[in-house]
């Protein structure tokens, strides 16, 4: 048997214009390993409209969404960027070991400003942290 790629999200990773300027926000740099049990991966794309927002209300509307994310200390971001390469403008990925956080995280989340420039950011992969060869023998196993 053979795998066929249905999704391929091709992203790079880069400095965030928005993180930085937050306080206690770190480098937003670098990619973090997960440490979660599960990672919530999808690709995600804002409307044209955000792109012709100033950067100052820009930057407005990421300062709100960063601090609605504040209280879930437990879910952890990765963003990286897809411009030219792939569909997306971006591939997100969360770590978490609680399900539950992460979708009362994404659930207040939509109530931010920032989530109205929103176009596309599905579908969305729930995937259990294991170990590789146990996934291999997991895929060796498949018809």
């Amino acid at each position: 048997a053979y795998l066929s790629p249905v999704y391929n999200f091709l992203s790079l990773q880069r400095r965030s214009p928005y993180v930085n300027r937050t306080k206690n926000a770190g480098e937003g740099v670098e990619l973090l390993p997960g440490e979660g049990k599960y990672l919530f991966v999808y690709p995600f794309t804002k409307t044209r409209a955000w792109y012709r927002l100033s950067p100052h209300a820009r930057q407005g509307m990421m300062d709100e969404h960063i601090a609605a994310s504040a209280p879930f200390k437990g879910v952890r971001l990765n963003t990286s960027y897809s411009y030219g390469i792939d569909d997306q403008d971006f591939v997100v990925a969360f770590d978490s070991d609680y399900p539950q956080e992460f979708v009362d995280l994404v659930g207040r989340l939509r109530y931010t400003e920032a989530s109205l420039y929103t176009q596309r950011d599905t579908p969305m992969f729930m995937c259990a942290k294991a170990p590789v060869d146990a996934i291999v023998a997991q895929l060796a196993n498949m018809d």
